[in-house]
């Protein structure tokens, strides 16, 4: 069981690894594209145990909305992080319909 959910969040973090800077990603929207049993939630868990200095960039998935569901003091880390990037708020929500990354879960094969 271990194993198995360790592979499903790495593929959660190799595609958080691909949000360009300035842009968001909800979780809701995250476990769709990855086909994630549990939805949202298991999204969330993955990115709750994301490990630290491997280059994922966690704050740029948020919830419904723009919304930021973290806690303090880390909720705020977020929201400068986010902003450091570039990503504006409206309120206390980050613009969705300018920051809104609308990526896939596979990279496109080039064509010869």
């Amino acid at each position: 069981m271990r194993e198995q959910r360790s592979k499903i969040w790495q593929r959660v973090y190799t595609l958080v690894k691909r949000i360009p800077r300035g842009y968001v990603i909800t979780y809701g929207e995250l476990s769709r594209m990855l086909r994630l049993p549990g939805g949202a939630r298991a999204a969330g868990w993955a990115m709750g145990a994301c490990p630290s200095g491997q280059g994922i960039p966690w704050q740029r998935v948020v919830g419904a909305g723009g919304r930021i569901l973290l806690q303090e003091p880390r909720a705020s880390l977020q929201r400068r992080l986010l902003e450091a990037e570039g990503t504006q708020f409206v309120g206390k929500r980050v613009d969705i319909a300018r920051h809104h990354w609308r990526g896939t879960a596979r990279k496109a094969r080039s064509r010869r």
